[in-house]
């Protein structure tokens, strides 16, 4: 673990707040407002999200991005950290773009920042810190961690994910994206259409730029070469992070994702 690492120099955030509401299809299995405030495996998804950060041991602060900081605090665990001051809030704007930079505004001395998604129930402490880790180890302004294809498929043929499949394989993202300094929150841009663009070729286009779409589309780049010229077209430099985990790309987004992660949790805390 790096020198950065121990000394908790690193800002987490948690990116909480709810794109539909109630109408969710998630949230719906339980009626509840947001989706990450539904219990899974018995325990409410966002509570095991903001552990897993703090459990990690890589952060100085945990920030979760919400609409009103009342709603965190209905997860009973989530009010006692908060009170601790273990973990903060931040008010989150129309989308993920304007959510980070308005985290980056409302919090002190907020940078490096690692930002995951108050879905990715299957996230563990040593997922999280392999992360943190490579991205601290280098150089560039910004990461973003993925899983390969071939590394799910053997845990999770039936997941349903979507992969970008390129010169080196299918590759999903797992949520995780590391921004080192200011010229990184250029990146956060790149949300402002919401993300998901497994299936979304269009998205790609006016995020990325016509030159990494049409590598993108011919398979003629590897994933690291992407993701550079990717970070080129923005002023800046980017890494991806490679975690050998076959649940990192798998969040709780509709009710199979939900029923899979929940079967993984109570097989996994059965073998604890």
């Amino acid at each position: 673990m790096t020198d950065d690492t121990r000394a908790g120099k690193v800002t987490g955030l948690v990116m909480a707040a709810s794109r539909r509401g109630p109408a969710d299809s998630v949230a719906q299995l339980q009626n509840k407002s947001h989706k990450c405030l539904v219990e899974i495996a018995g325990t409410v998804m966002l509570e095991r999200v903001v552990g897993t950060m703090l459990d990690a041991g890589c952060f100085n602060r945990v920030a979760i991005s919400i609409e009103d900081e009342a709603v965190a605090r209905q997860v009973p665990q989530i009010a006692a950290w908060m009170y601790d001051g273990r973990v903060v809030v931040t008010p989150s704007r129309g989308n993920l773009a304007g959510s980070v930079l308005a985290a980056v505004e409302h919090l002190d001395d907020p940078l490096p920042m690692v930002i995951t998604t108050g879905d990715n129930a299957l996230h563990t402490p040593d997922l999280v810190r392999d992360f943190v880790t490579a991205f601290l180890a280098a150089d560039e302004d910004a990461a973003v961690g993925f899983t390969s294809e071939a590394v799910v498929q053997q845990m999770f043929p039936e997941s349903g994910l979507a992969y970008h499949r390129i010169k080196d394989g299918g590759w999903s993202a797992c949520n995780l994206f590391g921004l080192r300094n200011e010229a990184s929150l250029i990146t956060a841009h790149i949300f402002e259409g919401g993300g998901q663009f497994g299936k979304k070729h269009l998205r790609i286009l006016k995020a990325f730029g016509v030159m990494p779409f049409i590598l993108y589309k011919l398979k003629a780049a590897t994933l690291d070469e992407l993701i550079g010229r990717i970070a080129r077209n923005l002023g800046i430099t980017a890494t991806a992070v490679d975690l050998p985990y076959p649940f990192g790309p798998i969040d709780v987004d509709n009710p199979n994702s939900f029923a899979i992660s929940e079967e993984t949790l109570r097989n996994r805390e059965a073998a604890a």
